[in-house]
């Protein structure tokens, strides 16, 4: 089941909120009650997987437990492995089999199996758990408890990786789920829907015209690959921030505030600041679980380097099991790697950093590299992306096409002179993709982030914790007009438009980009 499905908003959400609402006062039962919320959304998708999630829940449940008292490092190996051959089998296997028998040339009898929902969100919090179990930093839980803070369908199927300390706290609390929890939720939900349905769904048919066709690709020169990867660009980017607003707005309904996972992240002037600001829980675990534990940057530049690109190109194997993905890790691990170059060589230049031009142009260097990267995680071939890149490195020259230079005057050998070429591609189509770009570019740079416009109300777990966090992502460079949500009838209906347009969109419900990670 989608958060952007008629099933999810008309059904699943309200009865699952009006349940949790009787059961005000009975924290047990409102427990059992949002568990059976959330497995019959979990089951949904496909049955046959209930048992997985069950099997999952109760062995690192009891793994857990045992860890907490009696902490072993290989009780800890040992729980720890069984989760990762778990998500190996069923999202990795298939690929290194394929691999194997295209190096040997032998054949295979392996089936491919489909993946499970959510097996690598659910994974990597268990893991998160185990580890503070054998730290010592984890308290004595429930059964229920656990399987509702593994489970808890707002953040389910893409995120956030919660942590059991932001959670249990708010789940075992008697004052959760009042009416401006729910209005306040609504709102969140709404905005979220919105940026999913009408703006990244608008704008994916532009990215599909370049990645989907091999004839646009293959052909693809300078101005049409660029338009179809930032196309793709906008899409996650609104894909991903809808999903982390209605996820977040979800849950508020039920008093229960997610933390932060997505911050504006094009505004960032350098890659860590990008991945401080794109799927902020993930990158959270992978710096807490994997490249601390690695050795973080304790023992000089070249093992900190080391791990970084250890550490990013697991990250990229995590979203998906294809060399694509390894290629987009080892492309930020590299820009990682670059920065921390680049700012050993301009340590003295403090004061430089903070002028506006020297701003603009690190946000700018930041978005391109990002985008060179997503043509790698878009592409559904090593072929597909190299040729996109190399359209976007300007190898196959510039050209536009032929309507639009008919229609503003222009001849081939008018605008030959600028070495720009024509082409038979559709011009309404790239007048609409480019269109497309302005304004979504508009809403990134210059609208305040769904945070920002409630941020005095705590749209999420970090704005009422500060003292147990560090500070909040900065906004980061842009203008960030100052539009800030007041209960007034302006905004009510404002937002009931927005949540309007996003409901009649619905036509044709399209899954997240990160629905089956």
């Amino acid at each position: 089941m989608l958060f952007n499905s008629y099933e999810f908003i008309f059904l699943l959400l309200p009865i699952a909120l009006l349940g949790d609402r009787l059961l005000v006062g009975n924290y047990r039962y409102r427990v059992i009650w949002l568990l059976a919320c959330s497995l019959f959304f979990y089951a949904w998708w496909n049955p046959i997987y209930l048992p997985l999630l069950l099997s999952t829940i109760g062995f690192n449940y009891v793994m857990g437990e045992r860890l907490r008292l009696r902490p072993t490092k290989p009780l800890l190996w040992l729980a720890v492995s069984a989760n990762l051959c778990l998500i190996g089998y069923y999202k990795y296997a298939g690929f290194f089999v394929e691999n194997i028998t295209h190096l040997t040339g032998a054949e295979s009898s392996f089936i491919d199996v489909a993946l499970p929902l959510a097996i690598s969100f659910f994974t990597f919090q268990q893991i998160a758990y185990l580890a503070d179990c054998y730290s010592g930093k984890s308290q004595a839980y429930g059964l229920g408890e656990y399987g509702l803070f593994v489970s808890f369908f707002p953040q389910l199927i893409a995120g956030p990786i919660v942590h059991h300390a932001e959670i249990m706290p708010q789940l075992r609390s008697t004052t959760r789920g009042t009416a401006g929890d729910m209005s306040v939720g609504a709102t969140i939900f709404a905005l979220g829907l919105f940026k999913k349905a009408v703006l990244a769904d608008g704008v994916a048919p532009y990215a599909n015209a370049l990645f989907d066709h091999p004839d646009a690709w293959q052909s693809a020169t300078f101005l049409h690959a660029w338009t179809g990867v930032l196309a793709y660009g906008f899409q996650i980017y609104f894909d991903f921030s809808g999903y982390s607003d209605m996820a977040i707005g979800a849950a508020r309904m039920f008093g229960i505030k997610l933390p932060l996972n997505f911050f504006s992240p094009y505004r960032a002037e350098t890659i860590s600041d990008f991945w401080r600001r794109w799927h902020i829980t993930l990158s959270r675990f992978l710096r807490d679980y994997l490249y601390i534990p690695l050795g973080g940057n304790r023992y000089g530049a070249a093992a900190r380097y080391r791990n970084l690109l250890i550490t990013m190109l697991l990250g990229g194997l995590w979203h998906g099991a294809g060399w694509t993905f390894v290629l987009w890790g080892l492309l930020h691990g590299m820009y990682l790697v670059i920065q921390q170059r680049w700012s050993q060589a301009t340590s003295s230049f403090g004061a430089w950093k903070r002028v506006l031009v020297y701003r603009f142009a690190a946000c700018l260097v930041t978005y391109i590299a990002v985008h060179f990267a997503w043509a790698y995680f878009r592409a559904s071939s090593l072929e597909s992306a190299n040729r996109i890149v190399s359209a976007m490195a300007g190898r196959n020259g510039i050209s536009v096409p032929d309507a639009i230079a008919a229609r503003i005057g222009l001849t081939g050998a008018t605008i030959a002179d600028y070495g720009i070429g024509l082409d038979s591609s559709s011009g309404t189509q790239f007048v609409f993709a480019v269109l497309w770009i302005v304004a979504l570019a508009a809403i990134v740079w210059l609208l305040p982030t769904t945070q920002e416009f409630l941020s005095r109300l705590e749209p999420a777990w970090e704005y009422s914790n500060a003292s147990k966090t560090k500070a909040l992502p900065e906004a980061g460079f842009g203008v960030s007009l100052p539009l800030r949500w007041r209960p007034t009838a302006f905004w009510s209906v404002v937002i009931s438009v927005i949540a309007g347009a996003g409901i009649l969109s619905l036509a044709e419900v399209s899954e997240f980009l990160y629905f089956q990670f």
